[in-house]
């Protein structure tokens, strides 16, 4: 798969050995220069494995999810992290259209959804699916890391199989479902391999029916070999992490269909679309989060909807 970013790679040699059934290779990892690092970080060795599908299945580690206190605010989105005026929405758009795209937001393009086998050519009908969603990696394991591993989890742009640029109702249509509960109708094998891949790369446990149902599925596909460079995860002393200060606050509905009066801007999280209460389908949305402005919305990840 090609590549979102034009990456600066130091490399070392290094020698490739046989660990646990699985071809592991220590690399140096990859960098870019992020404007909103606080400080230069050191390049750490990371590690990437090649493994059989199948394999790669049965290694993932099962245990019960832990879903208490999960919030998209704890995630943010979407960061420009190289400074080249795209975020990282946009980015994924750039890299996945089969035409050339242009601007810092990218409006127009030739998108294909392999969900559901469809073609859009306007960005507004295109969503970018976290393939295993953010709720998910929280149940699975997130829910401890600290906010800068949550970030990079939210904006992955180094593994092409955690973002995908698919139909966007049909993405709503999953919202935080695992494989056990939700499938799309179409590339079986292809969701499955991203599946393992992604929940491999960020170290993500399962539970036993995704467990059971990933083993079902692979079954039935070809036990192709998978290249998967493991992210780097620290966990944090306590977990989770600020919902923001000030106009960058977000807060919880009052009601199915309203936000407090303090912050009117309601957020929806399948789109990630937020909706201020001039727009004509105010009164319809559901919100999931409510922000003071519209910074504060953007600043976690929402974009305004377009009518």
């Amino acid at each position: 798969m090609r590549s979102r970013r034009c990456l600066r790679i130091a490399t070392r040699a290094v020698t490739t050995a046989l660990v646990g059934g699985l071809l592991v290779t220590p690399v140096l990892q990859a960098r870019t220069v992020a404007p909103d690092r606080e400080a230069a970080v050191a390049p750490v060795a990371a590690v990437t494995v090649k493994v059989r599908l199948r394999a790669a299945v049965r290694n993932l580690r099962v245990a019960a999810e832990t879903p208490a206190g999960y919030q998209r605010s704890k995630y943010r989105l979407w960061v420009d992290s190289d400074g080249d005026c795209r975020d990282t929405r946009d980015e994924v758009l750039a890299a996945e259209s089969k035409v050339a795209v242009h601007g810092c937001d990218v409006r127009t393009g030739r998108w294909f959804s392999y969900y559901d086998r469809r073609t859009w050519t306007s960005s507004s009908d295109v969503d970018i699916d976290h393939l295993v969603p953010l709720k998910e990696s929280w149940d699975s394991g997130a829910k401890a890391w600290n906010a800068d591993t949550r970030k990079r989890y939210a904006n992955d742009l180094r593994d092409p199989r955690t973002l995908v640029a698919v139909t966007d109702n049909v993405n709503q249509s999953k919202s935080d479902r695992d494989p056990a509960q939700w499938m799309p109708q179409y590339g079986t094998c292809r969701y499955v391999q991203q599946w393992a891949a992604v929940k491999t790369r960020w170290a993500l446990k399962v539970d036993r029916a995704e467990k059971s149902r990933l083993t079902h599925l692979a079954a039935g596909c070809r036990n192709v070999l998978l290249t998967v460079r493991k992210a780097s995860v620290v966990k944090a002393g306590t977990s989770g992490g600020s919902t923001g200060t000030g106009d960058l606050a977000s807060y919880a509905p009052v009601s199915t269909y309203n936000c407090p009066a303090k912050a009117p801007i309601k957020g929806n999280e399948p789109s990630m679309i937020y909706h201020p209460p001039s727009s004509p389908w105010y009164d319809q949305t559901t919100p999931e989060q409510c922000f003071a402005t519209e910074t504060g919305a953007k600043k976690a990840g929402f974009r305004r909807a377009i009518y």
